[in-house]
């Protein structure tokens, strides 16, 4: 049996340049912020129209897309090391689309449900194929400062997407939201089919097969690095998904913000793209574990603050919105500079460890999240008990993970093997 090791970084030419890369995967990665920022004003009314009851139950919108998107991630991945990026990508984004449309329609929300559950089979393939095609491009600090670019422009869409789906609101009902989200995601398939190309180079294609996938899976569950910088992400971001499954009842609903809920929420995604600026400014020069590590301690601080001021009597708005934005400012340098560590030692592999990584952050975190936003009981301590109880765990997964050395210089692993047959 032959071995390589893989390059972690691809030095050949590329017909498009940098910023329409960056731009291309950043808006790839969008439409699932698009899939579900959009559609946060539109709540109150979808489940006024469709009968739901309870208003923790008008969550399950977004839970059951992301329900979808976990459990396709782990499809999308071996497909793409075989077939290459860009197939996979297409038919992901063509079932997006289409279940987009069909949602405008849905006549109950069973109906809805089901068909956010498959729009997010079809949104899979973006959250695979966009890192994917990063990290057959580029390794290490690179990767990690390419990955904070895209992470910046996609924050564009947190910012604009509640403010369009507000103005959808105003002049038309719930029903266009998904048909202005089916259009938007159908441009941007248009411009990844014309202009991306496939980035997987012929020798790094797999075989679909069992016995090649359990491989692969297992080179990603048993590489250090990669599992638990995996799990670390998944708690974090089950404490951003807790927050955008409530986020309309604690701006609305507890703090009284009417129409300006989607100027708040955009104030807050613009400061966490700010951070994945600074970050792919500074992560040269520092290295992505210093960056990370201090920004995962002052992620815990602030949630320790928030909780104890929460457990203490109701959070005035000034110093909630003042918290969460140091939080989520912290947040913008965690994940893009954990996604790049973990997958890291896996570029041969980098469509099956998108794959599993994803999938693990995604249930995982949608999960929590659930939990977190199913426990809103019209105050902010839950969601407060949920950011500083994620923000611990995430601090023990990365200490197993670096043996219990925080802030260590960067280093180039060594590249994984892969197995040539």
């Amino acid at each position: 049996m032959e071995q390589k090791v893989a390059p972690s970084v691809r030095q050949d030419a590329f017909p498009i340049p940098r910023w329409e890369f960056i731009a291309l995967a950043a808006a790839l990665m969008a439409v699932n912020a698009l899939a579900v920022d959009i559609m946060l004003p539109a709540l109150q009314q979808i489940g006024a129209a469709l009968n739901v009851e309870s208003e923790n139950h008008r969550q399950y919108v977004i839970t059951a897309y992301f329900a979808g998107l976990a459990l396709a991630l782990l499809a999308y991945g071996p497909i793409s090391d075989q077939f290459g990026r860009r197939k996979p990508l297409l038919f992901g984004l063509g079932i997006y689309v289409l279940a987009a449309f069909a949602a405008a329609f849905a006549p109950s929300f069973e109906t809805l449900l089901l068909l956010r559950f498959v729009q997010g089979i079809g949104a899979a393939s973006t959250r695979v194929i966009a890192v994917s095609v990063v990290r057959d491009r580029f390794g290490g600090r690179q990767m990690a400062e390419i990955m904070s670019l895209i992470f910046m422009v996609f924050m564009v869409v947190p910012v604009v997407a509640p403010a369009m789906g507000q103005i959808v609101m105003l002049f038309s009902e719930w029903h266009m939201i998904f048909i202005v989200m089916a259009v938007s995601a159908l441009a941007i398939t248009l411009w990844a089919a014309i202009r991306l190309p496939e980035t997987m180079h012929p020798e790094d294609r797999r075989p679909l097969s069992v016995m090649s996938i359990a491989r692969g899976f297992r080179t990603v569950l048993t590489t250090r690095m990669s599992l638990w910088y995996t799990l670390a992400s998944m708690t974090i971001f089950g404490a951003l998904f807790g927050f955008i499954n409530s986020a309309q009842q604690v701006y609305v609903g507890l703090y009284g913000l009417g129409v300006w809920f989607p100027a708040v929420f955009a104030a807050i995604a613009g400061m966490m793209s700010v951070s994945s600026f600074l970050n792919s400014r500074l992560v040269v020069k520092f290295g992505m574990r210093k960056l990370s590590h201090g920004a995962l301690i002052g992620f815990l601080l602030v949630s320790a603050i928030w909780l104890v001021w929460s457990l203490t009597g109701p959070v005035p708005f000034p110093a909630f919105i003042v918290l969460f934005a140091l939080a989520m400012f912290q947040f913008g340098w965690i994940g893009s500079n954990f996604n790049s560590i973990s997958m890291e030692p896996l570029g041969h592999i980098a469509g099956t460890a998108s794959s599993v990584q994803g999938f693990m952050q995604t249930l995982g975190g949608g999960m929590i999240g659930a939990a977190i936003g199913q426990s809103f009981d019209g105050t902010t301590v839950p969601l407060a008990i949920g950011f500083c109880g994620v923000a611990s765990i995430g601090l023990v997964m990365v200490l197993i993970a670096e043996k219990g050395k925080l802030f260590r210089g960067q280093h180039d692993p060594k590249p994984a093997v892969a197995e040539v047959h």
